[in-house]
């Protein structure tokens, strides 16, 4: 007999995740903030994008090509940061079910739709940890990302080379401790590795956002037809 899950414990523990991967996410904003400023973006132009911009893998695709081409390549960069910006349209119908109705929670809350908010949400199991993990990690990122977006725009000649202190890993660190607790059939681990062998052949070789977007495709191919879980409960047999 399964006992029943308690909705506050469980908020708790969402809370908890979204604290934690925005500690993780936030210290990433110093390379972002610093690589800008190197680019040839003012700081003050630096914070504009964190502010209302506000999604890191966008941010980080538009400061490199400005960099590698200049004021020449902006309509390249725009285009590379739009997108990547592409799958916060799927993660906003996925979380519209968790924000609720109201037009003015749903416009607030479309400004925190990012991956984390959304992995965090998802990793829950209750409707309030559902809620309580996104809009916690949505804020708490975003006031870290823009705070370390300023320290790092500032302080980027001080600072040095930002993936010298191991920054760029710590986000990816952050969604490996999320996902790692799903990975325990057959199923989300031939997910999981379809969508990632598809997107490190192809980053190499395609523009910044394509390798993500069709890594994504790969992984709902791969989930939608469940063959790894149709032959495990095959396997098992039916349930007594």
């Amino acid at each position: 007999m399964s006992s029943a899950i308690d909705p506050v414990a469980d908020g708790r523990r969402a809370a908890r995740s979204g604290i934690g991967v925005a500690v993780a996410t936030s210290a990433y904003g110093v390379s972002f903030g610093a690589l800008s400023v190197a680019a040839g973006l003012d700081v003050w132009q630096t914070c504009v994008l964190s502010l209302v911009m506000f999604t890191g893998g966008s941010q980080f695709a538009f400061v490199g090509v400005v960099g590698a081409g200049g004021l020449a390549a902006a309509p390249a960069a725009i285009a590379s940061a739009a997108l990547l910006g592409v799958r916060n349209i799927a993660y906003g119908m996925r979380m519209s079910q968790v924000v609720g109705a109201g037009l003015w929670r749903r416009a607030a809350a479309s400004h925190f739709t990012i991956d984390e908010s959304t992995a965090v949400s998802l990793a829950q199991t209750t409707p309030r940890g559902r809620t309580l993990g996104f809009w916690v990690t949505g804020i708490a990122i975003y006031l870290g990302w823009n705070l370390t977006t300023l320290a790092g725009a500032l302080l980027g000649d001080v600072l040095g080379e930002p993936k010298a202190y191991g920054l760029d890993a710590a986000a990816a660190a952050a969604f490996l401790a999320l996902l790692w607790p799903r990975l325990r059939r057959r199923q989300p681990i031939a997910v999981g590795v379809a969508a990632a062998v598809v997107a490190t052949m192809l980053t190499p070789v395609l523009m910044p956002g394509l390798p993500v977007l069709i890594a994504a495709l790969v992984a709902i191919v791969v989930g939608w037809f469940d063959g790894f879980g149709t032959a495990l409960r095959q396997a098992e047999g039916p349930a007594s």
